[in-house]
């Protein structure tokens, strides 16, 4: 049986339960979470998407993504995802909250549609690339690509990427990855 999500009102209150399926033929206002894997060498670390994801297969997203399920916290699924989709277990300490934000993405593909509150986190990865496991059928590996190669990409390079990690690299995770200290 599949899981539940908590449908939300425009205050991110829940105020109902369906299927992820439902959820996105109707486009509901739902939670999820994406964690971004950050060096010390100031290098991002993205997912490379499996070829078969009903979303924007085959390209480079965030390290983790997901959907929050019924009666698990932002932070709670963000360390539930990232142990499935990397093998890396993490604290909630581990965890640097970026920022929350309101999504929508009326069409995707099968006349579906996102509409989410997603909350983001950075966690500072200090291990070699081939640490991270990937999940099965989820994703292909990992790349990871320096902070400041995100902001001189050719088109061909940027073709690579899912459609709203690179505005969020390189503008909010930038602006906020500059203040912190190694």
């Amino acid at each position: 049986m599949e899981n539940l999500l908590e449908v939300v009102n425009e205050e991110d209150e829940v105020i109902g339960l369906a299927t992820r399926e439902e959820i996105h033929r109707a486009g509901l206002l739902h939670r999820e979470i994406c964690v971004c894997f950050f060096t010390p060498n100031k290098e991002l670390i993205f997912q490379h998407r499996s070829k078969s994801k009903d979303t924007s297969p085959d390209l480079l997203g965030a390290t983790v993504g997901g959907h929050v399920e019924a009666g698990e916290s932002y932070e709670e699924t963000a360390i539930k995802e990232t142990l499935e989709e990397t093998g890396v277990q993490l604290r909630p300490e581990d965890l640097i909250f970026i920022k929350k934000t309101k999504d929508l993405h009326p069409s995707l593909p099968g006349n579906k549609a996102n509409c989410v509150f997603r909350s983001r986190f950075l966690y500072i990865f200090r291990g070699p690339l081939s640490d991270l496991k990937v999940e099965e059928g989820e994703g292909l590996g990992f790349e990871s690509w320096p902070l400041e190669k995100l902001f001189k990409l050719t088109e061909a390079e940027r073709s690579r990427f899912t459609s709203g990690i690179l505005k969020f690299t390189t503008e909010d995770l930038a602006a906020f990855i500059k203040d912190l200290n190694f």
